[in-house]
């Protein structure tokens, strides 16, 4: 058997800067490896169109491009959230879709959003751009509040927030979490007080976004939510860029609605657009922390989010049960 013989994989897009790993896994298989980097659905048709397989990291494929990937048996996705795939349309054709499990970066996640919290708590970018400037004074930062003491509040607590309130517990807050999925007994046992979202966003002096993007969750932190946090409030956001309205978030932080935001993803998602411009009101505002949603990075963790995308794409196409489905395909 040549490497040839059981047909192709197509990476539709990626950013890793190399493709070795994918392809020593699909070789192994005997699969050809195609890797491409598609800006549009129609380069996605014209490239995948004989592909028996597709890996994707920011390429949108939708019910559109379903209908014209004929050959196409597996959709497997660099990450967890699977947005970016029409997952109704792919159980419709018979095509297996696939994620990453939280796991693969569950602990660079939580590790992120605890230096996202202190950097906007203890005025770090503020200090760091002051002392830069030639201004050397502990007043630049007014007020800074003691953590100790202060409730520091998750919004959802599935795996990667438990691990954020493990991490944010020796720093002596008050740890409280509101998610309608997870029990009360379950919070409380790891020593979190459960509470409704209205208290969870009215009590909270950090506030800690680590949920799922939902049809609910769109925009939850809008305008009428923001005013009813404490103006001392800190919105850290390690979960997806459109649970908070940028619009409205920028004006509470304009107007000392409240205290300051640390942000790992935009609303408009930067990534997934071909043209971005750093034209973001949040990014001008001296009292915000933005990364471009880099949380998940290690070394590690993409060695492990690129072998598990290959390795469930080949699971598929050879006949095997994924480990990590997004549907059911009979």
């Amino acid at each position: 058997m040549t490497h040839t013989d059981r047909g192709t994989i197509m990476i539709a897009d990626s950013d890793f800067g190399d493709v070795d790993i994918e392809r020593a896994i699909a070789e192994e298989a005997g699969f050809t490896l195609e890797a491409r980097q598609c800006t549009s659905e129609e380069e996605v048709i014209r490239y995948g169109r004989d592909a028996e397989g597709i890996l994707t990291q920011y390429a949108h494929i939708g019910a559109g491009a379903m209908d014209e990937l004929r050959n196409c048996r597996v959709i497997a996705r660099y990450g967890t959230g699977v947005d970016i795939v029409d997952v109704d349309a792919a159980t419709r054709h018979g095509i297996q879709v696939t994620n990453a499990p939280n796991d693969w970066c569950a602990d660079e996640v939580a590790d992120h959003a605890i230096a996202l919290w202190l950097c906007a708590a203890r005025k770090i970018n503020q200090y760091d751009a002051a002392t830069r400037a030639g201004e050397w004074q502990w007043q630049t930062g007014e007020p800074i509040w003691r953590l100790r003491g202060r409730v520091f509040g998750i919004l959802g607590f599935g795996a990667i927030a438990r691990l954020i309130a493990e991490r944010a517990r020796p720093f002596g807050v008050q740890l409280r979490s509101h998610d309608p999925f997870v029990s009360a007994d379950q919070m409380l046992r790891q020593g979190v007080l459960p509470v409704s979202f209205d208290d969870l966003v009215e009590d909270s002096d950090y506030l800690v976004i680590q949920a799922p993007l939902t049809p609910d969750t769109h925009h939850l932190f809008d305008r009428a939510t923001l005013a009813r946090m404490k103006p001392t409030a800190v919105l850290v956001n390690t979960a997806r860029g459109p649970i908070v309205e940028d619009a409205a978030l920028a004006a509470a932080l304009a107007d000392r609605t409240i205290g300051g935001a640390a942000l790992d993803d935009l609303e408009e998602e930067p990534a997934k657009r071909r043209d971005w411009r750093p034209d973001n009101p949040l990014l001008r505002l001296p009292n915000t922390v933005i990364t471009p949603h880099a949380a998940y990075y290690s070394e590690q963790s993409l060695q492990a989010v690129r072998a598990i995308a290959a390795q469930e794409a080949v699971r598929v196409l050879t006949g095997h049960r994924p480990q990590s489905p997004v549907n059911s395909v009979t």
